[in-house]
Formats: structure tokens, sequence, C-alpha cells
């Protein structure tokens, strides 16, 4: 099985891509030095199979490589984030209160 997450720029968002089948998306917009993660969709016939981890995991580490800092508006990317320290620090300091996340 193929698996791959692209970065679609016209379409502001991320695409996970399964044997070359679009399975999802993370949708984002970005703001000047930030990009917003606004929302995050398995479809249906992939769901349960961890697929939302590979692609937010992915897009997250594609948004650290661009020189943003995230603004995680989407659940499942602020369940990640929370659950994972180490991607804490994309998060600007003035938002992690707004977010409920640690300083």
């Amino acid at each position: 099985m193929a698996i791959e997450v692209r970065d679609r720029p016209e379409l502001d968002r991320f695409e996970l891509l399964v044997d070359g089948l679009v399975a999802g998306h993370c949708d984002y917009q970005d703001t000047g030095s930030e990009r917003a993660l606004v929302h995050t969709e398995i479809y249906p016939r992939y769901e349960g199979q961890g697929y939302g981890k590979i692609l937010v995991q992915a897009a997250l580490d594609a948004t650290r490589a661009d020189g943003f800092q995230i603004l995680p508006l989407c659940p499942m990317v602020h369940h990640f984030v929370e659950s994972r320290p180490e991607y804490l620090a994309l998060v600007p300091h003035w938002a992690r209160e707004r977010f409920g996340l640690p300083q």
C-alpha cells in the first residue's frame, strides 16, 4: 500500500493519497507567519486505520519546514499537538492559552 501526503497550495490543503486515491485532506489558511489548520477529514472508507495521524503529522512537518507556526483550529490537529509535546513549539506563545495548550 503506497501512502503519500502532498501539499496542494492551489487548494490550500494537504491531501493524503492511498494507492494513488485521495483518502482525506487537511485544509489550511496562511496568515503571515502562521498557518491556521482549520479542518481535517478522512473519507469514510479510510477511517479507523491511522491515516488521520499520518496526514496531520505530515502537514505539521511540512508546515514547520515552510517556516510557519500553526494555529490548531481543527480538533484533530489540536489533539495531535496536545498529545505530542514536540509539536507544541509550532504554536505561538500568544495562541497557546487561547487553545488551552501548555505554555
